[in-house]
């Protein structure tokens, strides 16, 4: 795996919600593009070096992620650059020696100076040295898990994806372990917008997602109709939506998700 930062600097001028936003925005970029989030620092308001667009300070993020691949990245530059809430922004490849620093800071061991002890001062001045008392050993705060970004599932869009973390479903693997009959009770419960949706494969797809599985996963994808898996007759012909019919998907859905986590083709 390569290991990246991008550092951006946010208007100061928008709202602490639409800063978060556009923070979140890339990070959902970068996620939905196989990307994997190491830390996101939010770095706060900082003064500029130098005036950018009539403000004398920005606030700052650095994410720090890893990847197979840099394909997207001028895709997300692009973004960035088009983004008239970014100030500047400032994409890097980290060598070990960099991911290295980026861990020691995160866990408390660079950034602060240490002050000379009383102990030294008094043998420079020629007085009685006290009994030296070991600091007490810091220790670095967890960063929270970043949530799994559910709209790479193929039937999931924005507004489904905050039904499903309303109710605590913000990992591929927990929507992995529930039913497409748990899924459809909840989005019957968000409102009738939701009741026509089905969630047939959702659950196999989380959990190719939940397993890295990005190439298996986006292959049958694209043989899914709006994340829905077309189940046909003997003659050819796609099935209604009627109770065969969905015990048919939800059975073709097994086959395929087992066969496409395989390796094997049809």
């Amino acid at each position: 795996m390569r290991n990246y930062e991008v550092t951006f600097i946010v208007d100061p001028v928008l709202s602490g919600d639409e800063i978060k936003a556009t923070a979140q925005k890339y990070v959902d970029q970068l996620q939905s593009s196989g990307a994997s989030i190491v830390h996101v620092d939010e770095m706060g308001l900082r003064q500029l070096a130098y005036e950018i667009n009539k403000r004398h300070s920005g606030y700052y993020y650095c994410v720090e992620f890893q990847s197979e691949t840099t394909a997207y990245l001028s895709s997300l530059e692009l973004n960035m650059r088009r983004d008239e809430s970014l100030l500047r922004f400032l994409t890097i490849a980290l060598d070990k020696y960099g991911v290295k620093y980026n861990a020691d800071k995160r866990g408390g061991l660079i950034g602060k100076t240490k002050k000379k002890s009383k102990a030294s001062a008094d043998l420079n001045t020629g007085g009685a040295a006290p009994v030296a008392v070991a600091p007490k050993a810091k220790i670095a705060k967890a960063q929270p898990p970043q949530p799994d970004n559910l709209k790479r599932i193929e039937g999931i869009g924005p507004k489904i994806a905050e039904v499903l973390k309303a109710a605590n479903v913000d990992s591929f693997l927990k929507l992995a372990a529930m039913t497409p009959d748990q899924i459809k009770d909840l989005l019957n419960a968000a409102g009738d917008r939701f009741s026509f949706q089905d969630p047939t494969t959702w659950p196999a797809q989380a959990e190719l997602a939940a397993q890295g599985e990005w190439d298996k996963l986006k292959k049958w994808q694209d043989e899914l109709k709006g994340g829905k898996l077309v189940v046909v007759d003997a003659d050819g012909d796609a099935i209604e939506n009627t109770p065969t019919a969905t015990t048919a998907a939800v059975a073709a859905t097994t086959v395929a998700a087992t066969a496409f986590a395989n390796g094997e083709e049809e």
